[in-house]
Parts: structure tokens; sequence; C-alpha cells
């Protein structure tokens, strides 16, 4: 399965700024992990475009024996030092390197819209146990927040034709074949930090804007310097906490 543009330049060039610029998730995560998800002490779980290994942290430290699936070289090289002791290896979501019924549970976070088909939740369902469940999560910014919207406005003609969990497109895989129903849950969230790092670099870790030249995410980061020079609850802080919620989605395989 080919990488889209976006993430194999993108995220290939600027793994770095992926892990200064990225949430964490909320300790509301592991709630959904056990209840959702049924996850714990012993349970076997593949993360899938697990990236630099954000997540894969919080499915280690609930007790799960996790392998990991990352097609971007880069960010298996991050991951290898982040999370050195979960295998990572190589493959897409089209095609994962396991035998049938392997897992009790397959995650993906902030990934499924870059792979949203039905040959992947097919090929999820196959490496899942029976009763083995998929997860789906992102940590979505809060656009009801004023500056939050601006700040999308400023990447939005940058976008062209990525993936975006706001699209909903990856919604069109549901219903699936084989799987009950997509249950979801919200969680509250934000990121504190200087602003410099939680905006200006969680911005340029976005996809399509690290995948820019280097003159142009310039342009971008000095734009949004200037948005937060200008907003009241933003300008002269020595931290700002930027609103998300973390979506998370559930549905269960079904018995052959």
């Amino acid at each position: 399965m080919a990488i889209h543009h976006s993430a194999a330049q993108g995220y290939a060039r600027n793994a770095d700024t992926y892990v200064r610029g990225r949430p964490e998730y909320p300790d509301g995560v592991d709630d959904w992990l056990r209840d959702a998800l049924g996850l714990g002490p012993g349970t076997e779980v593949l993360d899938v475009g697990a990236g630099t290994g954000k997540f894969t942290h919080r499915l280690c430290s609930i007790g799960a024996r996790v392998q990991a699936v990352e097609p971007v070289a880069a960010m298996r090289e991050a991951f290898a030092k982040a999370v050195p002791g979960v295998p990572v290896h190589p493959g897409s979501a089209e095609a994962l390197p396991f035998e049938s019924a392997s897992f009790d549970a397959l995650t993906c976070a902030q990934a499924f819209h870059w792979f949203p088909t039905r040959a992947a939740v097919a090929e999820f369902r196959r490496v899942l146990k029976p009763g083995g469940v998929l997860g789906l999560i992102w940590n979505v910014r809060d656009e009801s927040v004023d500056w939050v919207a601006h700040l999308t406005e400023i990447l939005r003609p940058y976008e062209g034709d990525t993936p975006r969990y706001a699209s909903g497109a990856w919604r069109k895989a549901f219903p699936a074949s084989g799987f009950g129903p997509l249950t979801e849950v919200r969680i509250p969230h934000g990121h504190t930090g200087p602003a410099e790092q939680v905006i200006v670099e969680r911005m340029l870790s976005v996809s399509f804007i690290a995948a820019l030249p280097d003159t142009t995410r310039h342009e971008v980061a000095e734009a949004v310097r200037a948005m937060v020079a200008r907003f009241p609850a933003l300008r002269g802080r020595a931290e700002v906490t930027f609103p998300y919620y973390t979506a998370g989605y559930s549905c269960v395989r079904t018995d052959d």
C-alpha cells in the first residue's frame, strides 16, 4: 500500500518535531482501553501506524504485550528510541506481517484517516481473534476556541488532498463486515507548555506542513507566532494550554 506523499515526506523529515509538538493522551484513555478494548496485563495488542510511539506508551503502561507497525522509516527510528522494548515492524494496514487471529486488540492512534479502506479493516479483522476489539483514537483540536479556529485557517491553504480526521471521510469504512457497531467516547484534553512548543511546533508537525519546503515552513511558523502575539489569551504568557478533545472509537470482531 502506497504511503500518502504528505506522510511519507512530512513525517520522514520532521519526526523530532512530531515528538515535541504533539500532545500525550489524557488519563481517561486508560479507562477506555480497559473498558472498551478489554486491555490489561498480558493482552496481545497491535498498534498500527504507531508513529513515534506516543500512544504505544499507554498500551504498555497498562501491562499489555504490544507489537507495532509503522511504514515510515524515520518514525520507526524515533519509535525504537522512545519505546525500546516494543518490536516495531515495517508494513501497511492492508498487509500486516502477522498470522491470523494473533491479537486481542488492534489500535490506530492519530492514524486511521491515512488508510480508511475496507481492505484495511478486513486485514484488521484477519489478525484479530474472535471477540477482539478494534480501537481508533485521535487527539482533536477544539476549534470552538477562536484562536484554534484561526490556526486552522492559517494551515488550510496548504492542505491539498491530505486525509484528515476532521473531514469524516474515514467513517465511510463503517459499518464494517465482520465487526459490530462502532461506539464513541470523548474525553476533554489539553496540552500545556510554552507556546513555541505546544502551538508553533504542533502546527509544524502537521503532515502537509512538515512536507513543505523550508522557506514555506518558516513562513507558516512566523504566521503562527504572529497569531500568538495577537490573541490576549496567548500573548506574553510563559505557558498556554492548547485545547483538545480525545475521540475514541471501538468495535468488536464478530465470530466467523
